[in-house]
């Protein structure tokens, strides 16, 4: 039976995060702008700023809500996650106040999950307090996301690993303690096989960064951006810095991405429910031909299609929050969330594009200017649909899952042929 009631103590706690994000995350955003900056412990300035609310969510038992009691979370299951995620989707500071910022949250997970007790009380702790910030090198400059294109490799020197290559877009490696990068040990292994994790803190002789790429809304400084172009040039790192086995890096690499693409569907619903609002503000604040705004069928029709495709995109993520809850609970099969998680990962892109854009459109001018988060939100559209592999790739394995599950016509025409239906149920009835 589908029941969409809300228990009122967790109906309690979404309106005190609610209240909470845009009393104190929001104005976080205009008083320290920039992408890289929730993740910049050196600015004691923020940090003076941040600690105080950490704090207040920690006192409200909210703080990194994606994690198990035995690692100091909670413990919700990821349904009462995509509620709690869609209000700290309006916010791009509010994920690291609330302790659930990318990728650390994916990188927290893989260390508890794989992580010896020696990592995980130098990493995973100081990382689940907030005390430090960490990045997942996977991609490479002539591979992109394609794991089976991967050329940097390591292999194993006495009671070392040794890393030799290149990794490209390597997000807040500036900022990061460690880093957990993917590299090739196994090559005579088939493809997803091939690959292991390695931890490498950020201080390691032969960690180069050549460069740090700024993205849509960076400045255009030297070296102001986050995204980082990293040379691996024989760094070493003890061989118990693998996460998992060796060859199992395509496995570890799932078990953090899976969780990170519903999570920022979860937060992209918060996101495209501000652009409605501003949109429905705008509607009701401004005249134009003589009546108000709101009053006009192209913006009526533009505020429908908003509210109806952000709907359906909603109900989307929160069925797919209760299979993968029906999967940890043992009631659904390993896997069985995968094809949801990839329709959330296509949706999740298109859906913000198109309700954004009409609320710039809406706003006219102003959308297009730098005073209102319109244009932020419109410059990280790309990134939505390339960050955690390409829109493209997702629709293909949605296809293919369907594609697999398809029955072949059993004759010369298709089974919803009229006229065969036909024969074959007047030779029935004449039976």
């Amino acid at each position: 039976m589908i029941n969409f009631r809300i228990e009122p103590d967790l109906q309690a706690r979404l309106d005190w995060m609610a209240a909470f994000v845009r009393r104190e995350c929001e104005p976080m955003d205009m008083l320290f702008p920039g992408h890289g900056a929730p993740y910049d412990v050196t600015d004691r300035k923020a940090r003076a700023h941040l600690k105080p609310l950490q704090k207040e969510v920690k006192a409200q038992g909210l703080w990194a809500c994606h994690l198990g009691a035995e690692l100091g979370g909670p413990g919700y299951g990821q349904l009462t996650l995509a509620l709690m995620n869609e209000l700290l989707g309006r916010s791009y500071w509010a994920p690291t106040i609330f302790g659930t910022a990318a990728p650390d949250t994916g990188n927290s997970e893989i260390l508890a999950m794989f992580g010896t007790d020696e990592q995980k009380a130098r990493y995973l702790k100081p990382l689940i307090d907030g005390e430090i910030v960490s990045t997942f090198s996977m991609t490479e400059p002539q591979a992109g996301a394609d794991p089976k294109e991967f050329t940097c490799h390591a292999w194993r020197e006495g009671d070392e690993w040794v890393i030799e290559g290149e990794k490209w877009f390597s997000s807040n490696a500036r900022f990061a303690a460690f880093l957990i990068v993917m590299v090739v040990t196994n090559p005579e292994n088939p493809p997803h096989g091939r690959m292991s994790m390695l931890i490498v803190p950020a201080d390691a002789p032969g960690l180069e960064f050549i460069r740090h790429s700024q993205t849509m809304g960076d400045r255009r400084g030297d070296d102001d951006g986050i995204h980082a172009y990293i040379r691996y040039n024989r760094v070493r790192v003890p061989l118990d810095a693998m996460l998992g086995n060796p060859g199992e890096g395509f496995k570890v690499a799932q078990a953090r991405l899976g969780g990170g693409r519903v999570h920022h569907a979860m937060r992209t619903v918060g996101k495209c429910q501000r652009a409605i609002d501003m949109m429905l503000e705008r509607a009701v604040s401004r005249h134009t031909q003589g009546k108000q705004l709101g009053e006009h069928q192209f913006v009526q029709g533009a505020i429908a299609d908003s509210i109806i495709e952000l709907e359906q995109f909603r109900l989307l993520v929160l069925k797919t929050a209760w299979i993968i809850d029906e999967v940890e609970s043992g009631r659904e099969p390993h896997g069985a969330a995968r094809t949801h998680i990839a329709m959330c990962k296509v949706q999740m892109a298109k859906v913000c594009h198109d309700i954004v854009q009409r609320a710039i459109q809406m706003h006219g001018s102003l959308g297009m200017t730098l005073e209102t988060p319109l244009a932020d939100m419109w410059m990280g559209l790309p990134a939505l649909a390339l960050a955690d592999g390409p829109t493209e790739v997702h629709k293909v394995q949605v296809a293919k899952a369907h594609l697999k599950n398809a029955t072949r016509a059993s004759g010369l025409f298709p089974s919803e042929h009229i006229p065969t239906r036909l024969a074959a149920i007047r030779e029935r009835n004449t039976a």
